[in-house]
């Protein structure tokens, strides 16, 4: 702290003087009774939640919807965050080991154009990229293709769940290493009883 003419101390936080010394301490203070390391890892935890909050807040506009209905805002609150899951989920079974932010997925593989056309009894979806990275946008597209291809061979013998089960599984392989998701119960549709 440097003193003015006054007396006064002068705080210098924006512009440091010339041949000021300057230093930066950050204090943690807390009850747990962990190591450094554990304490670090939860504190990166941590800030990983958040910055999904952040994303949706920022990136996806949950907070710029409030009115006096809670019943509007509510619902909003709920439909932003079921088309996020929806799109978390799209980009995930492309890359499965990242989490792509919105603010660089979203213009990567929503700037195209696509033109549908139909012969032979084929249709086909031709989609033109316009982004600077249409390579990975390309690879992208294909991977996924390819994993809806491979489920269109079967899918006729799967339940509604199953196909949703392999879907998410696909989706989340990074986490659940080559393990396939159960179908919840609430999907499943119950047995007809046999009347007699």
């Amino acid at each position: 702290m440097r003193k003015t003419a006054d007396g006064q101390g002068e705080l210098f936080w924006a512009e440091p003087g010339a041949g000021a010394a300057v230093w930066e301490f950050a204090v943690l203070v807390t009850s747990l009774d962990l190591e450094v390391r554990s304490l670090a890892q939860l504190y990166r935890d941590r800030a990983d939640s958040e910055n999904l909050f952040d994303e949706l807040k920022n990136q996806w506009g949950w907070a710029g919807f409030t009115t006096r209905d809670f019943g509007r805002s509510q619902h909003m609150a709920r439909l932003i965050a079921l088309v996020y899951n929806w799109w978390t989920l799209f980009v995930r079974l492309a890359d499965p080991d990242h989490h792509r932010e919105a603010i660089t997925s979203r213009p990567l593989l929503l700037h195209g154009v696509a033109r549908q056309t139909r012969h032979a009894g084929q249709t086909r979806l031709t989609v033109t990229s316009s982004h600077g990275r249409r390579d990975r946008v390309v690879q992208a597209l294909r991977t996924i293709a390819a994993f809806f291809a491979e489920l269109q061979q079967t899918a006729e013998q799967l339940t509604l769940a199953e196909r949703w089960s392999r879907i998410l599984s696909y989706a989340l392989r990074k986490y659940l290493h080559g393990r396939q998701l159960r179908s919840p119960p609430w999907l499943n549709p119950p047995e007809p009883t046999p009347t007699g």
